[in-house]
């Protein structure tokens, strides 16, 4: 079967040329992950309908506990109205990381892979963010959120505007080559074996059938960290963007 890296079927929207394509796959793959996302989370409020404790439970409120934790700790008191918003964003972004281990591409169904792996989606994730930052920030400040471009000093503020605009483009980028990066080293491997490779005595093709199972499980370590790291620079970057205003205000 021929296959392409970043090779997607594409929808015509209403809209001509290519600003018209929609990437088909994705599209359906993140709903999908949404509705799943969801099935999740009513999953885990209708199990404390009972008293009874189970391991995914404890393994669902340590997460939120840590995130909590991590935001109280960089953002102060004013970070605890923004944790769902963040237990959201990792669970969200780690299911959608997740899914291209499962093989519904290989089963020829119009869904699967990760749609992080499409910078069309990183990118719209990343825009979530930083316009809901700018939200956050004016509504607290007004105008005066944006006094930290002039510092420490105001001829540096075309350097800090930029700065400004390249956060989100790092959080795109950054979630979308990692898994991408994940994609490819078991494209390479899946190439390999079909390809039937023998160096000399040794069958590589053969040796090779082993490998795939170690690229899942770095793939599955890779999603994780990079769900965090997304969720953890949005912190950050909140924290940045909203600096003094919780003292500010009740001062």
């Amino acid at each position: 079967m021929h296959e392409k890296i970043g090779e997607h079927p594409l929808w015509q929207w209403l809209i001509s040329g290519n600003w018209g394509e929609i990437h088909a796959d994705t599209v359906i793959t993140t709903w999908v992950v949404m509705l799943v996302t969801l099935a999740f989370f009513y999953y885990i409020g209708a199990s404390y309908r009972t008293n009874r404790v189970n391991k995914t439970q404890a393994t669902f409120e340590g997460i939120i506990n840590y995130l909590a934790d991590l935001a109280l700790g960089t953002l102060g008191r004013q970070g605890e109205r923004f944790v769902p918003i963040f237990v959201s964003i990792f669970f969200f972004i780690w299911t959608l990381n997740q899914f291209g281990l499962l093989p519904f591409k290989q089963m020829n169904l119009p869904f699967g892979g990760s749609p992080t792996a499409d910078l069309n989606t990183t990118a719209a994730l990343a825009a979530f963010v930083f316009f809901g930052i700018q939200f956050v920030a004016i509504r607290g400040a007004g105008i005066k959120a944006y006094g930290h471009l002039f510092q420490p000093f105001w001829p540096l503020f075309v350097i800090n505007v930029i700065e400004e605009f390249a956060r989100p483009v790092v959080l795109a980028m950054r979630l979308a080559f990692n898994i991408l990066a994940g994609d490819l080293l078991l494209f390479v491997v899946a190439t390999i074996i079909a390809a039937d490779v023998t160096i000399g005595p040794i069958n590589l093709s053969l040796v090779a059938t082993v490998v795939p199972f170690g690229v899942e499980f770095f793939n599955f370590f890779i999603g994780t960290i990079q769900a965090f790291v997304f969720t953890l620079l949005t912190i950050v970057y909140l924290s940045l963007a909203t600096q003094g205003h919780d003292e500010e205000h009740h001062a």
